[in-house]
């Protein structure tokens, strides 16, 4: 056990969050996402049973976002005609907001260029969150 941790971190996870660099990008995907299949080139941590929000806060409490991109976060977009209202959404707007309230901005990515984005991820989180449209993409920041 280690102090300060967040239990929702799976060693595996905390190993994957110390491998990334400045600028590497990480997904948040709800339970839907094609994690695996998407996932081919990236390194795919199973967090089965947590939802994406108290994975959020807690990855958020030792990764820094990038500080140089203007949105170092991105939602998929509800794809049009879908009556999907997102509700997470504002949970996520208010974790963000928590941990990085001086650059904290997101961009909506239509639904096939967030999986073209998420290829290129270096870590895909692959929760049990049931909420549709619920994926998150986070660019890491500098330490500092």
């Amino acid at each position: 056990m280690l102090k300060d941790i967040p239990p929702v971190l799976s060693p595996a996870l905390l190993k994957a969050l110390a491998e990334m660099g400045h600028g590497d990008e990480m997904v948040l995907a709800d339970g839907n996402f094609p994690a695996e299949s998407v996932g081919r080139d990236a390194v795919v941590v199973r967090a089965d049973g947590h939802g994406v929000p108290e994975l959020l806060d807690a990855v958020l409490r030792l990764m820094p976002l990038d500080q140089y991109s203007e949105n170092p976060a991105a939602l998929m977009e509800v794809v049009p005609g879908d009556p999907v209202k997102p509700e997470i959404w504002a949970t996520y707007l208010k974790i963000l907001q928590k941990y990085e309230p001086q650059h904290c901005g997101v961009e909506w990515i239509e639904r096939f260029a967030f999986y073209e984005r998420a290829k290129k991820a270096r870590v895909i989180v692959a929760t049990g969150e049931t909420a549709i449209y619920a994926n998150i993409l986070l660019k890491k920041g500098v330490v500092r």
